[in-house]
């Protein structure tokens, strides 16, 4: 960058849990962010999931700098060995940093393009010493440019959840059912959700933590209700890493949504279908019948609950140079860590700026949005690579490239990837039987009678 550009902002696209982490980073290293949240408050998408209980205790989801940020204005930080729900985790920290934060914060200010000043991503000429542009609208429909000497893409991927084709597009006939078809895991507090799935035969499609909770949400209802039953839709098989780490998680609270999930088969709440990738979904009467692509056919449902992964919004970085794996549209050198055709496990090592750094100097995508359409995502992941990038945006380079996280193991590991494949070995370095790196056993489900075929 020129002199002129380093008197400008950072800018951090979103407000939610990393991106004021990243804001409150910039700030104790001296220098200034500006953070732009397309919501009225800050963690818009974490409201709305606020009814959902985190796997992660307090102690997990506070960063370090935000707490340091904070600490002069009062706030008292929750129990540290409590589980939040997404509506205290704003409540009782995201909205206070970012009031912390004042006004270098703004809402209602969507991004809808990132360049480079009088570049396009064509030119190479003088490219790295001119400073981004940031083209926002605003909730009243007024358009802005910004400038910024660098740009932490921290918007996440809430907003663009993947759809139930198992060819990553959506199924026949998924637009046409929208008004049978949700991806969330729903709210059975609210009256109107609760009564939309009581007495009904839902199909809940996915196999994280996601499906986990939607699952043991449902089988609550199934034991008050009759006629509430799940047909949960794996398009593999059912194997030791089907229901996560269970005790072996080092995440308590994770480790058991798993179980959960399998008490429900268990229990006669819910009946799996295993290696069942659809095709289409075709209306039969009120209900609807899901079609896979080996000719199988569901016995209909009332309802779809599809969590079958989200996956990152790129359009409004399109003018800049990305350096994105091809499969997970993940940084280049954080794809081989996070890439679940490689392995199954869901410990990964902390990573910085290094492996979050792109051919166009001074761009990063953090958080969610930084694992592409990989899963199993954790806070304190993306509270470390903030502190790595704004510890090199700072010239801090040590600083920066120094761990200072260790990460819970998850309990599973095994070496299929994202297909069965009975052949698959242990993931490299594992041995038979060791904890998080052994291959998944055989698991028998399904053992209690169930209400409703398939």
């Amino acid at each position: 960058m020129n002199a002129s550009t380093t008197t400008l902002p950072t800018v951090v696209i979103g407000a939610g849990p990393v991106g004021l982490a990243a804001a409150a980073h910039l700030t104790a290293r001296g220098l200034t962010p500006l953070v732009l949240e397309a919501g009225t408050a800050a963690g818009a998408a974490v409201r709305e999931w606020g009814y959902v209980r985190l796997f992660s205790t307090w102690a997990e989801l506070v960063d370090t700098a935000a707490e340091k940020l904070l600490a002069p204005t009062g706030w008292v930080k929750p129990d540290g060995g409590t589980y939040p729900t997404g509506g205290d985790w704003v409540t009782l920290y995201l909205q206070p940093l970012a009031d912390a934060l004042g006004d270098r914060v703004r809402y209602g200010a969507k991004v809808t393009g990132v360049s480079r000043l009088g570049r396009d991503r064509i030119v190479d000429a003088d490219r790295d010493t001119q400073p981004f542009t940031v083209h926002v609208t605003h909730a009243d429909g007024r358009e802005e440019r910004l400038l910024a000497t660098a740009v932490i893409d921290a918007s996440g991927t809430w907003a663009t959840p993947s759809p139930i084709g198992a060819d990553g597009l959506p199924a026949l006939g998924e637009r046409a059912a929208a008004d049978r078809v949700s991806y969330r895991i729903p709210d059975l507090n609210d009256p109107a959700v609760k009564a939309r799935y009581t007495g009904k035969r839902t199909a809940v499609i996915g196999s994280g933590a996601s499906a986990f909770t939607a699952l043991a949400a449902l089988a609550r209802l199934a034991k008050d209700t009759e006629g509430t039953h799940s047909v949960w839709v794996l398009r593999r098989g059912i194997s030791g890493s089907t229901f996560g780490g269970g005790s072996a998680d080092q995440l308590p609270a994770r480790g058991a949504l798993g179980l959960a999930a399998k008490a429900a088969v268990d229990d006669g709440h819910a009946t799996a279908v295993t290696g069942f990738r659809t095709t289409a979904l075709e209306p039969d009467g009120e209900q609807i019948i899901l079609v896979a692509e080996d000719g199988r056919r569901l016995d209909t449902v009332d309802e779809v609950i599809v969590l079958t992964g989200l996956r990152p919004d790129l359009s409004f970085l399109d003018e800049l140079r990305l350096g994105l794996d091809e499969r997970l549209q993940a940084p280049t050198a954080l794809a081989p860590l996070i890439d679940p055709n490689q392995h199954s496990c869901g410990t990964i090592y902390p990573h910085g700026a290094g492996e979050l750094s792109h051919p166009e100097q001074g761009l990063y995508l953090a958080g969610m949005k930084s694992y592409g359409r990989a899963p199993t995502f954790l806070a304190m992941t993306g509270y470390e690579q903030v502190r790595s990038i704004a510890a090199a945006l700072a010239g801090d380079q040590e600083a920066a490239d120094r761990v200072e996280l260790t990460l819970p193991e998850t309990g599973v590991c095994g070496g299929a990837g994202l297909f069965d494949d009975p052949q698959a070995a242990p993931a490299p370095g594992a041995e038979d039987g060791d904890g998080c790196c052994a291959a998944p056993a055989t698991v028998q489900i399904g053992t209690a009678p169930t209400t409703g075929g398939c």
